[in-house]
């Protein structure tokens, strides 16, 4: 798979809402996939494909206790694919993000 075609599945994640807002609510933290699923008004099944997506896409990573599956928001897979992709089509956004500053950070020079 080349690297397009991975960030179009990214993209193709990205596409449902109740994908956005299983990423959403994954930004909290971790979740176990009967908490996720408790959240909305579809069957269980249903937000596991949804989570099977994410996985697939590399936007979530899930880890196993005992019989519960712990899903995690993939951070840096997500602002990579998204920040790539805005670089593309905004590049002049790329100066804004180098000159604003987070609160306490410090110059190069200091």
């Amino acid at each position: 798979m080349t690297g397009a075609q991975d960030e179009a599945g990214v993209f193709r994640a990205l596409a449902d809402p109740t994908r956005r807002q299983i990423l959403e609510d994954l930004g909290g933290g971790e979740l176990a996939a009967g908490e996720i699923a408790a959240r909305f008004p579809i069957s269980a099944p249903s937000v596991s494909r949804h989570l099977g997506v994410l996985k697939g896409a590399g936007l979530v990573t899930e880890r196993r206790e005992g019989n519960r599956i712990l899903y995690t928001l993939a951070e840096d897979r997500l602002a990579t694919c998204v920040g790539r992709f805005l670089s593309a089509v905004c590049p002049e956004q790329i100066v804004l993000r180098h000159t604003r500053r987070r609160p306490g950070a410090q110059s190069e020079g200091s």
